[in-house]
C-alpha cells in the first residue's frame, strides 16, 4: 500500500492516513463491526480494553483469509463519547505501528448494548 498525503491537505489530526493506494489484483476482506466482548461474554468497562478485543477479533477474521493487521487499509470506528477516543487511539497505535490505515471516527448515541462504548470495522487488502 502507498500512503497518500497531498501537501494541499492539512495533515491528519491524529495517527491515520488520508488515503492508501491499493495495488491492482488485490483481494479484499471486509469485517462486520466488532464489539468489545470476549468468548465468555465479558465486556471490559474501559474503551482501551474493549478496543483490544475488537482488534483481536479483527485479526482473527483476517487470519481466516491469510491476512494480518498490516493488510488493513480502512477502519470505521464508533464511540459513544469523546472520553473513549484516547483509549481507542492507544490500542490502535499498538496494532498499527507502521503506516496507519485510513480512519473515520464517529460519535454515536449508543451501540447494541449499553455497556459497549466502541465498535470497530475494518477493510483489508492483500495480493
Amino acid at each position: 500500500m502507498r500512503a497518500l498525503s497531498p501537501s494541499t491537505v492539512r495533515p491528519p489530526l491524529a495517527r491515520y492516513s488520508h488515503g492508501l493506494a491499493v495495488p491492482a489484483n488485490h483481494r479484499w476482506v471486509i469485517t462486520a463491526g466488532q464489539l468489545g466482548i470476549d468468548l465468555e461474554d465479558r465486556v471490559p468497562a474501559d474503551s482501551e480494553a474493549q478496543a483490544e478485543i475488537c482488534f483481536a477479533n479483527i485479526a482473527a477474521i483476517l487470519a481466516e483469509d491469510g491476512m494480518t493487521m498490516e493488510n488493513v487499509v480502512r477502519l470505521s470506528v464508533y464511540v459513544t463519547a469523546r472520553e473513549h477516543m484516547e483509549g481507542y487511539r492507544r490500542a490502535r497505535d499498538r496494532h498499527f505501528p507502521g503506516t496507519p490505515p485510513t480512519t473515520t471516527l464517529i460519535m454515536v448515541a449508543g451501540l447494541a448494548r449499553p455497556e459497549f462504548v466502541i465498535e470497530i470495522e475494518a477493510i483489508a487488502a492483500a495480493p
